[in-house]
């Protein structure tokens, strides 16, 4: 259920609400917004007495969240979330996803050396992107392929920020990597693979960095919301849905790109949607019409596979977008941006 509290009520009548909560053994979760203060009560608690909320000063009424995703969905808050990618403890963010600006995070699919991340990470930059992607730990269908250099290219994404200020995105496999990203990464990555690892969705759920969670290659709109119900839960506000596509019985592409759940996503939920057109499409060719699309229906950023020589990409090439074709793709989204009221 969710408190809502009156316009203008206090900090002291909040935190009563919170206490009064937790004493009828749920967790609360204060969810501060520009004109209100909403509280929400999640946990199991079927027979509980809404009148002992109702009747706390600064309460203006007690509402059952109808949506099984309670504090992901637009019932609990109306505001859409702008999420930073850095830490909360590091200070004012240099770039956002959500709001007004279409964020673009680009670069390899698998950090390969440190020479060649630098230079995705400048020409990128250059471009417009707003942070760096690069996986230092790859999830690989065939465990004979390449694997990722582990800690050797958190290293060199870290060596890329230095260069260029652009935030880090790579993706955490397992609970036991936390601690490891943590110290290189400004946002940690939940692969498709691992969109229902909830261990793993409760660990990043309890750490200071934002998330970025990718759809699983079948899951539902309501599973994709739960798997974020799942770190929101653990106190984490900041969560970014990516759309990625789903395995269907098609097979002209790599997956099943779909925008409609973009708008769909954006009518439940509060959280930011970012579309992924190079998992999504498997082609290179197709990354950026489908780029386009996403910004038309809604998307709030895109998640884009960039390398120097994509022939030579030791994993998903054919995908990869030259450094000269993501800076031509760049300059064809803005004015579908302008045309929408948005910035890129």
């Amino acid at each position: 259920m969710i408190v809502v509290m009156k316009r203008g009520a206090s900090k002291k009548q909040v935190k009563h609400v919170i206490e009064r909560v937790e004493a009828m053994g749920m967790k609360a979760h204060p969810i501060y917004g520009t004109n209100r203060t909403v509280v929400a009560a999640v946990g199991d608690k079927r027979e509980v007495d809404r009148t002992v909320l109702e009747a706390c000063s600064g309460v203006e009424r007690v509402m059952k969240v109808l949506a099984p995703y309670k504090l992901a969905s637009r019932e609990v808050r109306e505001e859409d979330t702008v999420v930073p990618l850095r830490s909360r403890a590091s200070g004012p963010p240099s770039a956002l996803i959500g709001g007004n600006k279409v964020g673009v995070i680009a670069g390899p699919c698998t950090v390969e050396n440190k020479t060649e991340t630098i230079k995705v990470a400048e020409s990128v930059k250059e471009a417009g992107a707003i942070a760096l992607r690069g996986g230092a730990f790859k999830p690989r269908t065939s465990p004979y392929s390449f694997q990722g250099l582990m800690e050797e290219g958190l290293e060199y994404l870290a060596a890329a920020r230095e260069a260029t200020g652009l935030p880090i995105v790579t993706e955490v496999m397992t609970p036991e990597h936390l601690s490891l990203v943590t110290k290189f990464a400004d946002v940690f990555q939940i692969g498709a693979r691992n969109m229902q690892n909830f261990l793993l969705l409760k660990a990043v759920g309890e750490a200071d960095k934002p998330v970025l969670l990718k759809r699983g290659m079948s899951a539902s709109l309501e599973e994709f919301l739960l798997a974020a119900e799942y770190i929101l839960s653990q106190g984490n506000p900041y969560v970014i849905l990516c759309e990625r596509g789903i395995r269907t019985f098609e097979n002209h592409t790599r997956n099943t790109l779909s925008l409609a759940i973009v708008p769909a996503l954006k009518e439940l939920t509060h959280l930011p949607v970012i579309v992924d057109p190079s998992h999504g499409t498997g082609k290179a060719s197709l990354v950026p019409p489908m780029s386009r699309g996403a910004i038309a229906v809604g998307a709030d950023g895109l998640l884009i596979e960039v390398h120097p020589e994509p022939e030579r990409a030791l994993s998903d090439g054919a995908q990869s977008l030259t450094l000269e074709g993501f800076k031509e793709m760049m300059n064809s989204l803005r004015p579908v941006a302008q045309a929408l009221g948005r910035d890129l």
